[in-house]
């Protein structure tokens, strides 16, 4: 958060921050199973959004928010076409290992974004 914030004073443009979340399900783990749990994120996608308001506002960065349901890459892609956004600042977390080979949420974006990506080290 605070790469985009030095960045959005910079140029003086305000940051959308997205937390993406979705319905938990073990069908993952038991595909037979297929039991979708009853909390579906939405709660803890919010409360990140109000501590990264806290902490944007505290900077003095013009921001909004949005949670947005669905997958992490696809919402933010998604929140990036709709705001016609011209930088998408997102965290290296999962780059590492396996995941990198699989794909992650940093790798998805800059693949497919509609903009120029910043990939900030977050490991």
């Amino acid at each position: 958060m605070l790469e985009a914030a030095r960045l959005a004073k910079g140029m003086q443009q305000r940051v959308v921050v997205v937390s993406a979340y979705g319905p938990a399900t073990l069908a993952a783990m038991a595909p037979e199973a297929a039991v979708h749990v009853a909390d579906d994120g939405r709660e803890a996608a919010v409360e990140a959004l109000r501590v990264a308001e806290a902490d944007l506002h505290a900077k003095g960065v013009e921001c909004e928010f949005r949670a947005v349901l669905g997958s992490a890459a696809e919402s933010i892609l998604d929140v990036a076409k709709h705001e016609q956004a011209d930088t998408i600042v997102v965290g290296s977390r999962g780059m590492r290992g396996p995941r990198r080979l699989l794909g992650s949420v940093p790798n998805a974006v800059s693949h497919r974004a509609p903009c120029s990506v910043y990939i900030v080290r977050t490991d």
